[in-house]
Formats: C-alpha cells, sequence, structure tokens
C-alpha cells in the first residue's frame, strides 16, 4: 500500500485538494445562508475529481490492452455524469423558499464517481475518496449543528429584548 501511494501520490493529493476546495466553497456558501452548503459542495466537487482522475487513467491504462485501440478519456464520464444529472434533480425538491436534496444529488454524483472508480478498478483511490468525504462530512455535520444552536441562542435573545421593550 505504502509503495502504491507513493507512486501515485499526485492522484490523492488531487482528490484531497478537491475535497478541500469544495468543503471551503460550500463553508462560504452555507455562511450566506445559501441552499447548498459545506456537503453538498464537497461531494460535487469530489465526485467531478473522481469521474475526471478515472476517466484520464483508464485510458491510458485500457487502449493498450487491443491493437488499434482508441479512447476519448473523457467520454465514458461525460455520458454518465449526464445521466446522473437528470437522476439528482429528481431529488431536489422546492417548497416555498426552502430547497431540499441538493446534498442528496451531490451524494448521487458522489456515488456516480465511486462506482465509475470501481468499475475501472480504482480501488484505493476510490476508497480513499470515501473515507475523505465521510470524515469531512462528519466534520460539516458538527460545524451545521453549531450554526444552527448559533442562530437559535441569537433568536432568543432577540425575542427576549423585544418582550423586555414591550412590557
Amino acid at each position: 500500500m505504502a509503495e502504491h501511494f507513493s507512486q501515485h501520490y499526485e492522484i490523492y493529493v488531487r482528490v484531497s485538494l478537491s475535497a478541500f476546495l469544495g468543503f471551503i466553497i460550500g463553508w462560504d456558501r452555507q455562511s450566506k445562508s445559501k441552499p447548498a452548503g459545506l456537503k453538498t459542495y464537497m461531494y460535487v466537487c469530489v465526485a467531478s475529481a473522481l469521474i475526471t482522475l478515472v476517466s484520464i487513467y483508464s485510458a491510458g491504462r485500457f487502449s493498450s490492452l487491443f491493437e488499434h485501440t482508441m479512447m476519448d478519456p473523457m467520454r465514458l464520464a461525460a455520458q454518465i455524469v449526464s445521466g446522473l444529472g437528470f437522476l439528482g434533480a429528481g431529488v431536489i425538491l422546492k417548497d416555498g423558499l426552502q430547497v431540499k436534496g441538493l446534498t442528496s444529488a451531490a451524494m448521487i454524483l458522489f456515488v456516480g464517481g465511486v462506482g465509475i472508480g470501481i468499475g475501472a478498478g480504482f480501488y484505493a483511490l476510490v476508497i480513499f475518496a470515501v473515507a475523505l468525504c465521510m470524515a469531512l462530512a462528519r466534520i460539516a455535520n458538527l460545524i451545521e449543528r453549531h450554526m444552527v444552536k448559533r442562530a437559535k441562542l441569537l433568536s432568543d435573545s432577540a425575542h427576549s429584548d423585544m418582550h423586555e421593550l414591550a412590557e
């Protein structure tokens, strides 16, 4: 495993960087009370990186198996991602001003990337991406809970102030 990581460290750096950047972008969106937040952006970013990496490395790995084989490394991912987009859109619901299902849609895209990776034999990369996303999703849950508690405290404080002014 250590030898594999040392030979392919760059792909793990790419997945890690995509998770970190997606997380930071999601944090920014979350702080602005946008419907898609920490986990949604992290999942979409990692899924996109994962699908891209698998497509690129698959072309190199599988084009040499048969003579005169020509492969477009982005063709497979483009077709699957299009289908996943329609599937993800089906779980997004709008109720008045509230939007639900965005993280579920992002996770559908992510799971598609996981499936492509496993199907192409990129076991270690996919396991790493899943473990990384699950750990960061747990951190995102803690941050989201903290933000909800903070908003409730601020709301309760404002309500108490209004009540005192009315008396």
